[in-house]
């Protein structure tokens, strides 16, 4: 059994929580996948997966071996790294997480770029609404929005982003006089609850917020719906400046309230720091940050 990959394998099963997922990502088969993972366990002598009808889940033990297999693959690729010289081009398996919108609409430019200049490299684009621990769920490199808390991670600045408040101009035709946060009572308002959950908008910064009690007319745990129906003429919304930058720059939606706006929110790439990151991260990173740095819609 080679059992470098067959951690391999079984790092791609964990991850995936799938055989025939785990199997597409390493452009394998089903069978030979489980028939890998089966030789790793009658190794070991211990159940690494629980498997159901429904999910693959990794035992307690699993767990322990899958942050193992994961630094020893990392090793594994350095030493190889290390062998081949810096020339070496990158290769492998790449993880990169981000904000649902913020990844498709301005990070996955970055990866497509990345990809086409290194075709011995594969990247799992995974794009949540959520903050997600890099280290434990094994992605190499993220894009945070927000105070970063202290870490073992390398944190490089690209810009920041403001929740901003907006609506179209058939709406504000029909509702004038919006000019303070007072005013928004009343207002149909479409409540994005990745941005702002909860009934209160904190709005202005320092001595001078204020905390605006809302009654959404609509309610969408998807910010792209919001973007929508404020689109649609549907009512007041509330997002990230990014979000909304095309739509505002084309006159489909106008800023509302701007001298209320709270702090803006800054953006960082991230990714392990010193010799844990490999050749193909900080490769990986140095496209990121410089295609986010000349991006117009990451700024205050």
């Amino acid at each position: 059994m080679d059992r470098l990959n067959a951690m391999g394998v079984f790092v791609a099963v964990a991850e995936e929580e799938s055989f025939a997922a785990a199997a597409r990502r390493l452009n394998s088969s089903p069978p030979a996948v489980t028939r890998t993972i089966a030789a790793l366990e009658a190794h070991l002598g211990i159940k690494l997966l629980t498997r159901t009808t429904r999910f693959v889940r990794a035992t307690d033990a699993g767990l322990r071996y899958l942050e193992s297999a994961r630094r020893i693959l990392a090793e594994a690729d350095e030493a190889d790294e290390a062998a081949a010289g810096v020339h070496a081009s990158p290769r492998g398996q790449l993880a990169v997480t981000a904000p649902v919108l913020f990844g498709s609409m301005h990070v996955m430019p970055s990866i497509v770029e990345y990809l086409e200049c290194y075709p011995e490299v594969s990247v799992n684009a995974v794009f949540l609404d959520r903050v997600v621990n890099l280290l434990e769920e094994g992605i190499d490199v993220g894009i945070r929005i927000g105070a970063l808390p202290n870490s073992t991670m390398r944190a490089i600045p690209v810009g920041s982003v403001r929740r901003i408040v907006c609506a179209s101009p058939q709406y504000l035709s029909r509702h004038p006089g919006l000019h303070e946060p007072r005013d928004l009572a009343g207002q149909t308002i479409i409540s994005a609850s990745p941005v702002s959950p909860g009934k209160e908008w904190q709005m202005g910064e320092g001595k001078c917020q204020v905390s605006v009690k809302i009654q959404p007319r609509l309610t969408v745990t998807n910010n792209a719906a919001a973007i929508e129906a404020a689109l649609k003429g549907f009512g007041i919304t509330r997002l990230m400046s990014y979000q909304v930058a095309d739509h505002l720059a084309s006159g489909h939606l106008v800023r509302l309230l701007p001298e209320y706006e709270p702090a803006a929110l800054p953006v960082h790439v991230i990714h392990l720091e010193g010799r844990q990151a490999s050749a193909k991260v900080r490769s990986l990173v140095d496209v990121i940050v410089e295609r986010l740095r000349g991006n117009s819609a990451i700024s205050a």
